[in-house]
């Protein structure tokens, strides 16, 4: 009895467990295990929703982004470049992105390039009025609506001010800046104020202080001063880089002064 008990349950056992055994493959087959490349392929659709998410705003709803190996692309238009550059910025700081390529097109209005330079000069030359802009020397040029902003500013705040303010108008297509920031420094800011006392206080030199937007512009690097701007006369642009010269503890002037009418080079 006892013996035929355990043959019983032997069988049992074996039959069970050859049972499971059999099953094994339908079991794999019913729950497959995720391949790289799938899992690979959700991270991509995650990260390309989280950045389009950034864009969520009306001024983006012709752009669109797709996210490879944590590479973010752009395409698509948007009304101005101020808007090109933000979405960049938005998406930079989407989880997953390394790095950003920007192709997307500025549409809105074509702006002659004559026309959008003088446009622009105009809002840069009355651009941080009262704030110390006569130490500001920002140039511009234009070339089929890309602007490249150049020259010196006094701080960091008067160089992001005009390249938003480039940024911001319309028919700018894109924005090079190549502003170079003057160095921080005490005695420079001393310098700046003793120049602009010479300059402005001589007699034949002071009307340039009465508009502010075409003053003679004075911008220092560690001791070593440019003087920029317009003047009426060949003897304007002498006295003034004479005064500039005679200010103690300039070791340099550059005089970048032109004459109206003229195209003069710089005076060493």
């Amino acid at each position: 009895m006892k013996s035929s008990t355990r043959t019983f349950l032997t069988a049992a056992l074996a039959a069970t467990l050859g049972g499971a055994v059999l099953s094994l493959p339908q079991q794999a087959l019913a729950n497959p295990q995720p391949r790289p490349q799938d899992a690979a392929a959700a991270g991509h659709d995650k990260n390309s929703s989280e950045a389009a998410a950034r864009l969520d705003k009306k001024q983006y709803h012709d752009v669109k982004v797709t996210v490879d190996n944590g590479i973010a692309t752009l395409t698509g238009t948007v009304d101005l470049y101020e808007y090109k550059a933000d979405a960049e910025k938005r998406v930079r700081k989407a989880k997953g992105v390394t790095a950003v390529r920007n192709l997307i097109e500025v549409g809105g209005p074509s702006v002659p390039d004559q026309q959008l330079q003088a446009k622009l000069r105009e809002k840069l030359t009355y651009d941080r009025v009262g704030y110390g802009n006569t130490f500001n020397a920002i140039s511009l040029t234009v070339e089929n609506g890309v602007v490249t902003v150049g020259g010196h500013a006094r701080t960091d705040v008067d160089k992001d001010s005009a390249l938003a303010l480039v940024a911001t108008y319309p028919g700018v297509k894109d924005v090079v800046g190549e502003i170079e920031v003057d160095p921080a420094s005490i005695m420079d800011d001393e310098t700046r104020m003793q120049v602009a006392r010479a300059v402005y206080g001589y007699p034949t030199l002071s009307k340039y202080s009465i508009d502010p937007a075409k003053p003679i512009r004075i911008s220092v690097q560690n001791g070593n001063v440019e003087l920029y701007g317009t003047v009426d006369s060949q003897s304007d642009k002498d006295v003034a880089f004479l005064r500039a010269n005679g200010v103690s503890g300039v070791f340099s002037v550059k005089n970048y002064l032109q004459v109206a009418g003229q195209t003069t080079e710089a005076q060493r």
